[in-house]
């Protein structure tokens, strides 16, 4: 939570000017930046009171004049310390100005909620000014979380900073698959920090870009059966593949956290199981990839397992009627699903020749003794 603007702290002028009681010409004057014997924090302080005053006349003028302060009162206004409510204004509307956030960044009075805010939507110049300070962001590792989960930040920085984050016992609860990303990223080379992009952080990129160029309207699976139930790459997508195939464990699970449809639906048959793992519980994955997933004959017993434990899946018919049809769902998984099915879909499972033998017994079980 940002503190309010503490308006005792300010000079007795402005005091005067930020009273709601002020003259309304006073207050308009100050809307349009012009307060005369105020230093130019103080003015931007003004600004950020009456734009957030929702039954100030002045608002609209505060706001349009906060969007485009001119440079001599802005670079002023940076060169002091800056309440946290002013800071947080200040770095949302000049998010694209790595100048100014860069000064703000510096500023002792900038609030946590502020700095998650430019981790989560910030461009990679950004990203790279934050992840600079250890010290900060061993502090706040939600900062963290929202740097790894920001498409924007390099690969090698997020490498880095989960590295940073595993060797000084932080659990990043907030990324779904941190137990995949602490474990992968034990065994991997963490570079240092370097001016310009790496090998790595290029191929990261370039992979997106490919990957965004892929995306269809709707959950498409980027595999094929032949005659005999082996799967086969989709053509359109080996080129895709063959990039992810490139990347280490850690650069793979992240574009399991990040990448299309496309990429889970690739990735959540990785050989490695940790990718596997990190691709179903994306926070991106969505009910109907995961209806794809549960039906998958070639899916690993882990996938399915961990579908099975999730509470947000299991809200659907489809998801759990396919578990239990699926020969790879762990026996008890399917067995403790199958009381959930309707009784049609009971006896099909009963008679089906693609089910295991546990699992029709425990349909017929379920028959009997609804019959009773």
């Amino acid at each position: 939570m940002i503190p309010p603007i503490d308006v005792g702290a300010l000079s007795a002028p402005a005091q005067k000017m930020a009273q709601p009681t002020a003259p309304q010409k006073l207050r308009e004057m100050a809307a349009r930046g012009i307060a005369p014997g105020l230093k130019p924090g103080e003015v931007v302080t003004l600004l950020v009171l009456l734009a957030s005053r929702e039954d100030e006349p002045a608002r609209e003028t505060a706001d349009k004049t906060l969007a485009a302060l001119p440079e001599p009162l802005l670079q002023g206004a940076l060169g002091g310390d800056l309440p946290s409510l002013v800071i947080d204004r200040l770095a949302r509307l000049y998010a694209d100005r790595l100048p100014v956030i860069e000064r703000l960044l510096g500023l002792p009075g900038m609030a946590g909620d502020t700095l998650e805010e430019l981790a989560r939507g910030g461009s990679e110049a950004v990203t790279e000014l934050i992840a600079v300070n250890e010290e900060r962001l061993l502090k706040n590792p939600r900062v963290i979380e929202k740097l790894y989960l920001n498409k924007h930040t390099r690969m090698s920085t997020a490498d880095r900073l989960v590295d940073l984050a595993a060797r000084n016992g932080v659990e990043l609860t907030g990324i779904p698959a941190w137990r995949e990303v602490s474990v992968a990223i034990k065994d991997e080379l963490i570079v240092e920090p370097t001016p310009e992009p790496t090998p790595d952080d290029v191929l990261f990129n370039e992979t997106q870009a490919l990957a965004e160029s892929l995306e269809a309207d709707h959950a498409v699976d980027t595999h094929v059966e032949d005659e005999e139930g082996q799967e086969k790459i989709k053509d359109l997508y080996v080129p895709l593949y063959k990039r992810l195939a490139d990347m280490t464990i850690s650069q793979r699970i992240r574009r399991a956290m990040l990448g299309s449809r496309e990429e889970r639906m690739l990735l959540v048959r990785d050989s490695n199981r940790l990718v596997a793992s990190a691709a179903v519980r994306s926070p991106q994955m969505q009910e109907e990839e995961v209806v794809l997933i549960s039906r998958n004959r070639n899916m690993s017993d882990e996938v399915l397992r961990i579908i099975s434990t999730t509470p947000e899946w299991l809200k659907s018919y489809t998801v759990k009627k396919h578990l239990v049809e699926n020969p790879r769902t762990p026996v008890l998984v399917a067995t403790r699903l199958v009381q959930h099915l309707r009784e049609s879909d009971l006896r099909n499972i009963a008679k089906s020749k693609n089910v295991t033998s546990p699992v029709k017994d425990a349909a017929r079980r379920h028959l009997e003794r609804r019959k009773t």
